[in-house]
């Protein structure tokens, strides 16, 4: 199970991104920018800070691993969406803890 400490704080977070593990459960925190619908008369919207957090079966990384395979979740770039981000990880786990167990050493799985 994770904790607030395993994942770096927001200043960091405002910087890059950041990657880790809990047995098999990868997982990925990052910063993204979503464009606002534009208001009354201007031609682009502002832009909105968003905490992404990807989470797919180990053993291999981000980058190697195929976008269907990833599940994501969305939220407000803020202390609260970090902590929004551990309990969807959390609650991942708690679903099919064989599942993500299993998944660190299962290295047949090829991409």
């Amino acid at each position: 199970m994770l904790e607030r400490t395993d994942v770096l704080s927001i200043p960091y977070l405002k910087k890059t991104t950041f990657t880790g593990s809990c047995g098999g459960l990868r997982f990925r925190f990052s910063l993204i920018k979503k464009e606002l619908p534009p208001e009354d008369g201007a031609e682009k919207g502002k832009e909105a800070e968003q905490l992404e957090v990807v989470a797919w079966e180990g053993p291999y990384g981000f980058d190697v691993t195929p976008e269907e395979e990833m599940q994501r979740l969305e939220t407000e770039f803020s202390e609260e969406g970090v902590q929004e981000g551990i309990a969807w990880l959390n609650g991942l786990w708690e679903q099919e803890p064989e599942k993500w167990a299993a998944a660190k050493n299962n290295w047949k799985k090829r991409y």
